[in-house]
């Protein structure tokens, strides 16, 4: 069963830095792109980057560029999301999904809660 599972969300004051991790299971992870996504409340969910299997950086949303980066270790079946200079609009449950959507893998995780306030 594919599974994904976020963490390393708080509450940082703005200006902040965080580390999020996605660890995935039930497949094979270094073979599949993957995505980090957002969503605030009563907003859409938002795509901010993918990365492939082989580390490539192939989108980064114009909201998040410069501050945020994506990296992988597919020796822990981990996707990694640096994000520095948060802003008060980055407050949202942060996602991470593979970029694919086909059969089996149309499920979410929990997600982790980013809070930026002062």
């Amino acid at each position: 069963q594919v599974q994904f599972v976020e963490s390393g969300g708080d509450s940082v004051q703005p200006g902040g830095s965080l580390r999020l991790s996605c660890t995935a299971s039930g497949f094979i992870f270094s073979e599949y792109s993957m995505n980090w996504y957002r969503q605030a409340p009563g907003k859409e969910r938002e795509l901010l980057t993918s990365i492939t299997g082989r580390g490539v950086i192939t989108y980064v949303a114009d909201s998040v560029k410069g501050r945020f980066n994506v990296s992988r270790d597919d020796a822990k079946n981990t996707m990694f999301l640096e994000m520095r200079s948060l802003k008060s609009e980055d407050a949202a449950v942060y996602f991470c999904k593979t970029a694919y959507s086909g059969p089996g893998f149309n499920s979410w995780g929990q997600g982790t809660q980013v809070t930026v306030s002062s």
